[in-house]
């Protein structure tokens, strides 16, 4: 029996790829806009600079989630970006 992939569009570049390899931010009722866990309105990045500064640029992440996304919310994504290039540079 075969599984099949869930698939989703980035906001950014629109480009279809698994939902494991993008960046989730979520529309919550209660807490705002938080990352990754949690029920309520969805978007998803793919985790590289280009797509953080389109969507950041293009307000692609507010029109999505229907919602004004702060400033700390890209800066938690750049700093996980650069955690993320950190790790692969140290493993080569």
């Amino acid at each position: 029996m075969t599984q099949n992939r869930v698939l989703r569009r980035c906001v950014a570049c629109r480009q279809i790829l698994d939902r494991k390899q993008l960046w989730r931010v979520i529309r919550d009722c209660q807490d705002g806009v938080v990352l990754d866990k949690g029920m309520g309105r969805s978007a998803y990045l793919c985790p590289n600079e280009n797509c953080l500064k389109e969507a950041w640029q293009r307000k692609r992440l507010q029109k999505a989630l229907r919602c004004q996304v702060n400033v700390s919310v890209i800066e938690v994504l750049q700093n996980r970006l650069n955690h993320c290039n950190d790790s692969i540079t140290k493993a080569i």
